[in-house]
């Protein structure tokens, strides 16, 4: 991405970031039950849905590389899953939070949406450490990619799984009925939900530009390199024939 279109992005983005909290904020009506401190609803479920939705980004960028070989394709999905375990630390963190100040604790372990999720986010940890530990570029690529793929497929069914559970949660679930969203609260969530959205296309997006940007700075090392040595021997006075 061009470096005026990436900026007209990271504006977009913090005005609607901005104006989404905002109306959270200010607009949005206090919860009957929870007050004021269900306001961290309006963070904490777009990071939630929106890590969950990089996590299957990679994995569909991991299946392009398997199907055509291009190590683009790798690098979106190694990129997808990096920028989704960042905004999966987000989300656990203001979980927890907002579990401290409702249920007096900071994690339930009876909780089963919340322990799907860590699991989730637990399998993608070991993602990096799993890449890097193959040193061949093609082997690692591969690899990497077969992960993101399986993992991809398994994210949407562990919670559908959840979802489909009988059992009781206390984990509230905003998103089952319409009418759980009212009025300023519907709309005050999705401006949320677009803003962060689109500062994972933005941080995404930054860092592939960055990437980017470092592979070329390497291949013109090299190649200034390459000439360098071919101007060294070719001024190299001649030695005198004995």
């Amino acid at each position: 991405m061009s470096g005026s279109r990436l900026r007209t992005l990271s504006v977009l983005t913090v005005v609607v970031l901005v104006g989404g909290f905002a109306l959270a904020a200010f607009v949005a009506p206090l919860d009957a039950d929870q007050g004021f401190r269900q306001k961290i609803f309006y963070l904490h479920v777009p990071l939630a849905i929106v890590a969950l939705i990089a996590f299957i980004h990679g994995g569909w960028h991991a299946a392009q590389y398997l199907r055509k070989g291009d190590a683009l394709e790798d690098l979106k999905s190694y990129t997808a899953i990096h920028m989704g375990l960042i905004l999966g630390v987000a989300a656990l963190a203001t979980g927890m939070i907002w579990a401290k100040t409702s249920w007096g604790v900071w994690w339930e372990w009876g909780e089963k949406t919340l322990v799907s999720f860590l699991i989730i986010f637990l399998l993608y940890c070991t993602y990096q450490p799993l890449r890097f530990s193959i040193e061949d570029p093609e082997r690692q690529a591969r690899y990497a990619s077969v992960f993101g793929v399986a993992a991809g497929v398994f994210t949407p069914l562990c919670f559908l799984v959840v979802r489909l559970s009988p059992s009781t949660l206390i984990h509230p679930r905003t998103l089952d009925n319409a009418d759980n969203l009212p009025g300023g609260m519907r709309w005050a969530f999705l401006v949320c939900i677009i803003g962060v959205a689109l500062l994972y296309v933005t941080l995404w997006q930054f860092e592939m530009t960055h990437k980017h940007a470092r592979a070329q700075v390497r291949a013109l090392r090299r190649k200034l390199g390459g000439d360098e040595a071919v101007r060294a021997r070719t001024a190299a006075p001649e030695l005198p024939l004995r």
